[in-house]
């Protein structure tokens, strides 16, 4: 990829940072941990892979994006405004009375959300179901989704697999945000569904394995999803807090905010990064 492009990605995604840490910072509540590290692949996604379009939010043929692992909403909310679909100013009111923007996507309310999602399990579902219609009807679209690693504990996860894997949906691309670290603690120590790719293998899927910070390898996955005939699981590595030092691999930071203290540094760390980037 050109180094111009990976510039900006990299732009888009700490400006979305910036975003995510002002949003749970006023809210008082939210996830950052997880926000922070799955950002980079809805970036690229939105920056460069999805047919959606800002001012027709709703199109027939729009691809299709789930956000199953719904607690990291801050992450997709960030992403939707740095990409026009509603206003920047919307979020600094994350979870606040009569805001739009709540604690998990809501489809009826928010542009450029395609479900409803904070139930662990069912995004992935709803997506399945969404790659269903199009394969069926000839629509045309295609569908991403992504889980978290803690996530696909749920069994519900696997019921869509297995569904996504007999019924042959290769326009459905899941990416498994693997931070390592859940509510509890590491994976390993909740619940461990390692190997995760061979049980997607095992479920008829496609799998790939790439750092999920890494636009090259981000894009490269997307590109091997379309050379094969079934539904794909990008496995991405990612670190939870990406981005903020205290945050970074911190349990702690699953689901709590800041304190302005803390706030106040984790927005200079990223605004450093940004001058960086833009320098």
């Amino acid at each position: 990829m050109d180094a111009a492009i990976i510039k900006e990605l990299q732009i888009t995604a700490c400006k979305a940072r910036i975003s995510i840490i002002e949003g749970v910072h006023a809210a008082k509540a939210g996830h950052p941990g997880g926000s922070l590290s799955c950002v980079d692949i809805i970036t690229y996604l939105y920056s460069k892979e999805l047919n959606v379009d800002p001012k027709n939010p709703d199109m027939e043929n729009r691809d299709r994006f789930v956000l199953s692992k719904g607690h990291a909403a801050p992450a997709l909310y960030a992403v939707l405004a740095e990409k026009g679909f509603f206003d920047k100013s919307l979020i600094k009111t994350l979870r606040q009375i009569g805001s739009i923007l709540q604690g998990h996507p809501d489809m009826k309310k928010i542009p450029g959300v395609d479900m409803s999602t904070g139930s662990l399990g069912q995004g992935i579902s709803c997506a399945v179901g969404m790659a269903l219609s199009s394969k069926h009807f000839g629509s045309g679209f295609n569908v991403y989704t992504v889980l978290g690693d803690g996530e696909i504990e749920e069994g519900q996860v696997w019921e869509a697999a297995m569904f996504a894997g007999n019924k042959n949906l290769s326009n459905l691309t899941a990416f498994v945000d693997y931070n390592n670290l859940q509510i509890d603690g590491t994976v390993e120590e909740v619940n461990s569904p390692a190997p995760i790719d061979k049980k997607f293998e095992a479920f008829g899927w496609h799998t790939i394995i790439i750092d999920g910070h890494d636009f090259n390898q981000i894009e490269a996955a997307l590109k091997e999803a379309k050379t094969v005939d079934k539904p794909v699981c990008i496995i991405a590595k990612t670190v939870k807090g990406k981005g903020v030092s205290y945050m970074e691999n911190a349990v702690n930071w699953h689901g709590a905010a800041p304190n302005d203290e803390l706030a106040e540094q984790a927005l200079k760390e990223l605004n450093e990064q940004l001058k960086e980037l833009e320098a």
